[in-house]
């Protein structure tokens, strides 16, 4: 696709994103129905199977099928789509609009996030620690018997405010460029790194590929989400913007991925709290710094604020991404 045929397009991939977001905030992500990122789930896991078994397990073979496996599955996931389009468009051109925004729906996740933490907000306020605690169990990584109820109502925070970037703004800003077909390499990328791209004995090496290829993909869209998250911190009232500007400028490296800190700092700084730290991982103790300061104890109250930070910066974002592409669509066309 060259350049010319993107900004031909722009006009169509803004008005399906728009559509998608509206389907998103109306639909989220209902449990039972067919989702992408499951398929694309289960991909990554078949051809780890098939990949293991055809390298040698060594440190060059197991970088060698990760390096595989990190070019087959954004393949793979972009031509399934591009077959679903193309289908839909043979039918009617309408079809495939419709289609268009159905798809742009699924891959942004502002519903999911924000309902999902917010079960965990509904038991804290209902003194229900053990239910607070599986519900966070649900969106985080780390354990979770070891957390305090402070430390449950942080850890929920937290992933509203790193996964404002993997699961909404990073996702958008590659629908901008290539439409769907865009947001599916996005999402093959970042579930694989979800699921190989850990630093442990079955994944260092096996893993490495789809990790760097991640690193890459976040580096813009990580820093802009940072961004609406200091606008909206200045637009919204009883946040701090002028905190959130001053924690994102300290601490937005205060952590191993070059991006995962970036959304985290601006929200600590907004919010007035202090996030991250150490945390427990298939019952070890891993040492983290902090991130932000703490001028305050954490209260479940924070799960709802941290929520209106991350939709009101998704809106900024879409704003402003809308925006963007539309005047750099008319700017070249007087070339």
């Amino acid at each position: 696709m060259g350049i010319r045929e993107i900004l031909e397009r722009i006009p169509e991939y803004a008005g399906v994103l728009c559509a998608g977001a509206v389907i998103d905030l109306l639909v989220g992500d209902p449990q039972g129905w067919w989702h992408p990122v499951r398929s694309i789930g289960w991909l990554i896991s078949f051809l780890e199977k098939w990949l293991r078994k055809g390298f040698p397990k060594t440190e060059r073979g197991e970088l060698a099928a990760g390096g595989i496996l990190a070019v087959l599955v954004p393949a793979v996931s972009v031509f399934c789509a591009w077959v679903v389009l193309s289908a839909a468009g043979w039918i009617h051109p309408k079809l495939k609009l419709a289609v268009m925004a159905v798809m742009c729906g699924q891959l942004l996740a502002a519903r999911s996030l924000k309902d999902e933490s917010m079960k965990v907000c509904r038991a804290l306020k209902m003194r229900d620690v053990e239910g607070a605690r599986y519900a966070v169990s649900m969106i985080v990584g780390r354990d979770t018997k070891p957390l305090s109820e402070e430390g449950i109502t942080k850890a929920a925070i937290e992933t509203v405010a790193e996964n404002a970037s993997d699961g909404v703004i990073a996702p958008m800003m590659w629908m901008f460029l290539f439409g769907p077909l865009g947001g599916f390499f996005y999402k093959a990328v970042n579930t694989m790194d979800s699921m190989v791209g850990y630093k442990n004995e079955r994944y260092l090496y096996f893993g490495r590929a789809a990790a760097k290829l991640d690193d890459v993909v976040n580096w813009i869209p990580a820093r802009f989400c940072a961004l609406c998250f200091v606008a909206a911190a200045w637009i919204l009232p009883g946040y701090d913007g002028k905190g959130a500007w001053k924690i994102w400028r300290r601490d937005r490296r205060c952590h191993k991925s070059p991006n995962s800190a970036q959304g985290e700092s601006a929200c600590a700084g907004a919010l007035g709290l202090r996030l991250a730290g150490d945390a427990w991982y298939f019952g070890k103790l891993v040492k983290k710094p902090f991130i932000g300061e703490e001028t305050r104890h954490a209260q479940a109250e924070d799960i709802i604020r941290v929520n209106r930070l991350m939709m009101t910066a998704a809106f900024l974002a879409l704003v402003a991404g809308v925006g963007g592409m539309l005047w750099i669509r008319g700017f070249m066309a007087g070339f």
